[in-house]
């Protein structure tokens, strides 16, 4: 009689080798992330600050929108594409990303933190990541498949150690590229990069933020329900953000030929309307108000001039990133809703938190991982709820264009493209 055990040794056997190989090259990619992210953040806590206390700086905003354009044309035209740029290069591999990626967005998204641009952080920290991940290519003689893996590590890495989720960022990696898909040859090197990346993070002595959701309400017919709801819109308005991200770019590119003119002229209209009107909440990231969403009732329209603020930065050309902007648009619609769904607005404020970034990247698995690393595990059944939702009534579109789908969310979706292939 033949053991199991002993049939499945030559498999287990042929996994050392794989550790041997993923183990220390996660671990370089992590190191070089996270301390990326490290530098990063304290630049952006610097910009931020000397920013708050010199609200003068805001009228600097169209010259250091020029500036940024300027560079972009000048050297930065490879990589300009961003996060879609990666995302394409582990789809269909063809060269590795410029090394000049990693200065570029990471002087570019400071800059416009700096002088007030509504603008994230989580495309910088996965841009770096990416491409200095990327790098190692060369070093160790990668094969396309190898690459492919290691720049997915790169974007796990990015995302955790600049929010402090290591669980979320590992994840992140893997369903970012292709909805409905899951990339399991990379779960390894993902999840390795994305904790240790997060320790880096850390050993560098910078700290994240810290939400309370408050307590949690027992799982009932009617809490259910109304996070079902709130679920819809968190995703409708991903959506809409989304698209009038892309809307506004496209509009920006059709009427301003010259790159650097655009965040110039985007950048005035900006400063003009924060100076006068007393809008400084909503530049920056806006951290400060997100940590009020949890404390307290917020204005109804605190997420529309959120989003419009950050749709006029991105669109005409600000680097940075969605990310924040979109947990600070979630958080105040959470808190908007609470009311009326009769939730505790903190809960809710945390739902909305993650659910409408899951619904406008089309990421509900590591937005829901994110939520229980955030708020923790108590909320994770309203959390999964309420990001699988957002992903399902968002579209098939998202904040990232060369996000491919792999699988339609839902049996409608797919006979639809069945129909338009035939």
């Amino acid at each position: 009689m033949k053991l199991p055990l002993l049939n499945q040794s030559p498999e287990s056997l042929a996994l050392l080798p794989y550790l041997g190989r993923w183990l220390p090259l996660a671990c370089v990619v992590a190191a070089l992330a996270g301390s990326a992210s490290a530098v990063f953040l304290l630049a952006l806590d610097w910009a931020t600050q000397t920013r708050e206390s010199h609200r003068w700086l805001i009228w600097g905003l169209p010259l250091a929108g020029f500036a940024v354009g300027w560079l972009y044309l000048k050297i930065g035209r490879g990589v300009e594409a961003g996060n879609n740029l990666l995302i394409d290069e582990i789809h269909d591999p063809k060269q590795v990303v410029p090394l000049r990626m990693a200065p570029l967005i990471l002087f570019s998204t400071v800059i416009s933190h700096l002088f007030g641009a509504s603008v994230g952080r989580e495309g910088t920290a996965v841009q770096m990541g990416g491409a200095l991940a990327d790098q190692l290519t060369h070093v160790f003689k990668l094969r396309p498949e190898d690459r492919r893996i290691l720049l997915m590590a790169g974007i796990s890495a990015g995302f955790a150690s600049v929010f402090g989720t290591p669980l979320a960022g590992a994840v992140f990696g893997l369903e970012v590229l292709a909805i409905g898909r899951l990339r399991y040859d990379a779960l390894l090197p993902c999840v390795i990069a994305a904790i240790v990346a997060d320790q880096v993070t850390t050993l560098w002595g910078v700290h994240h933020v810290h939400y309370a959701a408050g307590a949690i309400p027992p799982i009932s017919a009617w809490t259910l329900g109304a996070v079902l709801l709130a679920g819809v819109v968190f995703g409708l308005v991903g959506m809409a953000f989304a698209g009038a991200t892309h809307a506004a770019s496209g509009f920006m590119k059709r009427r301003i030929a010259y790159a650097p003119l655009r965040p110039l002229i985007g950048g005035l209209a900006i400063a003009g309307l924060v100076w006068f009107s007393g809008a400084w909440r909503y530049a920056g990231l806006g951290i400060p108000s997100i940590v009020e969403a949890f404390q307290q009732p917020a204005a109804p329209w605190e997420f529309l001039a959120k989003a419009g603020l950050t749709v006029a930065s991105l669109g005409s050309g600000f680097k940075g990133g969605e990310v924040t902007p979109l947990f600070y648009i979630g958080a105040t619609l959470g808190n908007a809703l609470a009311p009326l769904l009769q939730l505790p607005f903190p809960m809710l404020a945390a739902l909305g938190f993650v659910a409408v970034f899951a619904g406008a990247a089309n990421t509900p698995l590591a937005c829901t991982l994110m939520a229980m690393e955030l708020f923790g595990a108590p909320i994770g059944v309203f959390a999964g709820l309420a990001c699988v939702v957002s992903y399902l009534s968002s579209g098939h579109t998202g904040i990232y264009k060369a996000q491919r789908v792999g699988q339609p969310k839902h049996p409608r979706a797919r006979d639809a493209g069945d129909a338009a292939s035939d």
